[in-house]
């Protein structure tokens, strides 16, 4: 129940958190899925950097190249942080393979050492979205969540995002060199 308040004080006041203070809001349990280079991608090789995760698909008219090239300016702008990584997850993997997130990532210039689009199971990433990272799905995977989650070295989610806010990418990059210089 108190996990719950938190999150949704933090959904709420995306900005109350202090510098060095922000909340813990949950942990994301481990999963395995399929990076775009077609190789196994564990949870696990996160563990120890400060990541930041968001749910799309490739074939997206609406939201999804917004948040990608959002993303894109997460990336450039923390290309000095070496212990960070961004991870991008699909809701449509069943036209999501491997190569279609290849060409999704090299379309936004993802860095595949800072930048990993994944895809799997439907039913595991569904769950992942709205059991872990409390991101809810609606009748179709498509209307997805266009919050980003920041998640720390420890596997615990620190702070939502929107991606639409005007100061929201600001403070996102905020709270990751705050999570980073505590490393």
């Amino acid at each position: 129940m108190q996990r719950r308040s938190l999150l949704l004080a933090a959904l709420a006041f995306p900005g109350c958190s202090q510098k060095s203070k922000l909340p813990e809001l949950g942990s994301i349990p481990p999963f395995e899925f399929t990076n775009q280079r077609g190789t196994a991608f564990a949870s696990s090789q996160l563990k120890g950097k400060v990541w930041v995760a968001d749910f799309f698909f490739t074939n997206c008219p609406g939201p999804c190249p917004r948040m990608a090239n959002q993303l894109k300016r997460v990336q450039q702008e923390t290309a000095d942080l070496k212990q960070l990584h961004l991870v991008s997850i699909t809701v449509d993997p069943d036209r999501d393979t491997a190569s279609a997130l290849e060409s999704y990532a090299q379309r936004f210039g993802a860095l595949p050492e800072r930048w990993t689009f994944l895809t799997g199971r439907k039913d595991l990433i569904k769950n992942l979205m709205s059991e872990s990272f409390y991101l809810g799905f609606a009748d179709s995977m498509q209307e997805h969540s266009t919050r980003f989650v920041l998640v720390d070295q420890q596997m615990k989610i620190r702070g939502f995002y929107d991606s639409f806010a005007k100061d929201s990418i600001d403070k996102l990059i905020e709270d990751i060199r705050d999570l980073h210089d505590r490393s």
